[in-house]
């Protein structure tokens, strides 16, 4: 989920990221799921060494979530051997495979699971993980890891099992754990790390718990070497559209504009000519033909299958092409509207047209849009919720035992302001700082919140984005699948648009469907075929109600402030 973001702070203080991923192996086949048979697993840790070895990963991951998934998502053998080129695999801590044998006693089976993945990745592509986190258990297997890796020649490799940053940071995270279990930190059978030596620690530190085995730890270096991954941003990668007789992509889309402009306009002017050339020639240089085409394409869909669609919204208002092939319903030469708040060709960013459908319907869009391109190339978007101020301040207040009343009382000192953080709030609430500072619990309580303030909390779909890839998504992006079956990316619409990805958003909208309700209760009861396009623009009574703000229901001027606003507007017009 959090590889981009990774990748990226990396490179910005000139560090190299290594990519790779802590999976979960199934004991039997990924796909099996009896309970108390596959509802265990083991920990297997892959490196990213090439770039081919990145997109492995992500299809790996990938089909953990989509195709593996029991209470975590699963690999296999069989799936490994199928993407195991470019990756370098470690055994994992104590929870992988092999410890979990050697501390069983049983050091056939523990060979048997070496042997396999040394054949899966090769002789230089697996090496047995050694950890030190001053438990015993550690100390047990490490010694029988260094006697495996002897007999069968396997290299060895010395790392941290890291949950956190720094030392100090063990109480946050055991109160990050809490919040992710619903536990208390007076609960005694909660899930708890056994020590506070999951933090990132030096070379000088590794050097001193590994001295015996010097080779581990050289073989760190050398792995780290080895992962030679560079991530690429600003190509793109849209979607091919399938033009009839396969012609290319700008040629149909200039036939498509010539037949809307005569059908918007009774004389097509030099002036509206020159207009839709110089449209046409921006798009085509900037190579988004195919995009407006599949937006064109989409409303065509919709409106033929009579589902309400609202006219692209927004800078796209601007485009005569839009306008000729139906996507915006504005006149953009009649109110002055300029292309290049939309598309410029000085600025290049990928277009965004916001397509609105009635919200009853909007599952049929994107089941059409899956149809057209195909199963293995569409998805929706990820969007994280994160701990606020205010969340963060009662999360960690019910892990510590405070009283609601108390926490809640201080998490209302924080003032409901956008980017509000704790330590904001201290500096322009008097109050908060003097209740912190006169209660060393408190001080605890706002301390650990604000080490624990924007991190993920939680993760859902977002309400309108879907991506469409012209390859497989999976070689851009890792997906996963939610708990009612709808599969999802694993990065976020920004990080997809970074990418080069087509990011569109089909938003469901309960106004259309309102729309569409009153249009067919019209027709039913009154005979009267209500035409939405040919609404005047115009009428005296509806701009009455606007100047009295009676808006209730209207989109986007019903909120106070914009009943407010509009009142002592008292507009006349929409120009």
């Amino acid at each position: 989920y959090g590889v981009i973001d990774f990748y990226k702070a990396c490179r910005k203080q000139g560090i190299k990221p290594i990519l790779g991923c802590e999976v979960y192996v199934a004991p039997r086949s990924m796909r099996d799921r009896e309970p108390r048979v596959d509802d265990n697993w083991f920990h297997l840790v892959l490196l990213a060494e090439t770039q081919e070895g990145y997109r492995n990963l992500m299809a790996l991951v990938s089909e953990a979530y989509l195709h593996g998934f029991y209470y975590k998502p699963r690999v296999d053998r069989e799936l490994l051997t199928r993407y195991s080129k470019g990756l370098i695999a470690l055994s994992g801590c104590i929870a992988g495979e092999i410890p979990t044998h050697l501390l069983q006693g049983d050091w056939v089976g523990a060979r048997e699971v070496a042997l396999s993945y040394r054949e899966i990745f090769g002789p230089d592509g697996f090496f047995l993980e050694l950890q030190d986190h001053g438990m015993a258990e550690e100390e047990e297997v490490n010694g029988k890891l260094i006697g495996l890796g002897r007999e069968l020649g396997i290299p060895l490799v010395a790392s941290n099992d890291v949950h956190y940053v720094e030392k100090g940071d063990a109480r946050a995270h055991d109160v990050l754990l809490c919040i992710q279990t619903g536990k208390t930190m007076e609960d005694t059978n909660r899930l708890r790390f056994p020590s506070d030596e999951f933090y990132l620690k030096t070379g000088e530190e590794m050097a001193a718990l590994f001295s015996e085995v010097p080779e581990a730890l050289t073989n760190t270096r050398a792995i780290a070497e080895r992962c030679k991954v560079e991530l690429e941003f600003g190509s793109l990668h849209l979607p091919h559209f399938p033009v009839p007789g396969g012609n290319p992509a700008n040629k149909y889309l200039e036939e498509l504009c010539r037949g809307g402009v005569r059908e918007r306009y009774a004389t097509v002017s030099p002036t509206m000519e020159e207009r839709l050339q110089y449209e046409l020639g921006v798009i085509n240089r900037m190579g988004y033909a195919s995009y407006f085409l599949i937006v064109w394409d989409l409303i065509r869909f919709a409106r033929e299958r009579g589902i309400l669609v609202g006219p692209g919204r927004g800078s796209a208002a601007g485009s005569l092409v839009a306008y000729c092939l139906g996507i915006t319903n504005v006149d953009p030469l009649a109110h002055g509207l300029l292309f290049e708040r939309f598309l410029n060709p000085e600025r290049v960013s990928m277009p965004d047209i916001d397509i609105d459908f009635c919200d009853d319907r909007r599952s049929e869009i994107i089941d059409y849009v899956v149809e057209r391109y195909g199963v293995d190339r569409v998805a929706q978007i990820i969007t994280f919720g994160t701990l606020a101020a205010r969340g963060a301040i009662r999360d960690v207040g019910r892990v510590y035992g405070f009283p609601y009343g108390e926490v809640d009382r201080l998490a209302n000192l924080v003032p409901m302001e956008p980017g509000m953080t704790i330590a904001k709030a201290l500096e322009v609430n008097r109050e908060l700082a003097d209740l912190v500072a006169e209660d060393p619990a408190l001080g605890r309580l706002l301390e650990t919140a604000r080490s624990l303030e924007g991190l993920p909390r939680h993760a859902s779909v977002h309400a309108a984005g879907v991506v469409i890839a012209k390859e497989p998504l999976t070689q851009y992006v890792p997906l996963q699948k939610t708990s009612d079956g709808v599969v999802t990316t694993q990065f976020p619409w920004e990080t997809i648009e970074e990418l080069g990805l087509l990011k569109m958003d089909f938003l469901g909208l309960r106004t259309l469907t309102v729309i569409q309700n009153a249009i067919e209760i019209v027709a039913a009861s009154r005979g009267v075929k209500v035409e939405l396009d040919k609404i005047p623009l115009n009428d005296k009574k509806t701009f009455s109600l606007l100047q009295a703000g009676d808006t209730t229901g209207v989109f986007q001027l019903e909120s106070v402030g914009m009943r407010n606003l509009i009142k002592e507007l008292q507009p006349t017009s929409l120009a």
